[in-house]
């Protein structure tokens, strides 16, 4: 793995995370998989674990548990969570969809489309998704799916 390619994988978490969040997401000693039929970046690993995939067609980063974790522990202050009511987490973990009339509190400057984490009152992870609704629209409505969940820390591989 070459600088370059380092910093352009930082370049990319911290253009959609936020300021200073690839060095912290993404150490010197992670492990970046290429496409075997393209080439290009696809898969970046820290040790065994999965942290993110590149999207080929975005260009941004998909969140694993194991990369929402990292970020969860290492970004001050994060950013793109949604927090929910706690009878809530258990099917969240599951991997079910969070409701917004479950959101307690979201980061306002979430915007729909964008990969979120889902945090329980603790601020412990409990799933990965794609925000469906802005972060103040998730606050205030009391109907609709604020995060199509994609991946819950109950579920098995």
């Amino acid at each position: 793995m070459t600088f370059e390619t380092l910093q352009k994988i930082r370049s990319v978490a911290d253009y959609q995370f936020g300021k200073h969040v690839g060095a912290k997401l993404f150490p010197d000693t992670v492990r970046i998989v290429y496409s075997k039929n393209t080439g290009k970046i696809r898969y970046i690993r820290l040790g065994e674990k999965l942290l993110a995939t590149l999207r080929p067609t975005t260009g941004l980063f998909i969140l694993t548990i194991a990369g929402a974790k990292r970020m969860t522990r290492e970004v001050d202050p994060l950013r793109l969570w949604v927090k929910l009511e706690d009878y809530a987490e258990p099917f969240v973990a599951k991997g079910r969809s969070a409701f917004a009339k479950h959101v307690v509190d979201a980061d306002l400057e979430i915007r729909p489309q964008e990969e979120v984490i889902v945090i329980s009152q603790k601020n412990e992870v409990l799933a990965v998704g794609r925000a469906l609704l802005t972060g103040t629209e998730m606050k205030t409505f009391n109907r609709g799916i604020a995060v199509r969940v994609r991946r819950g820390v109950a579920e098995k591989s």
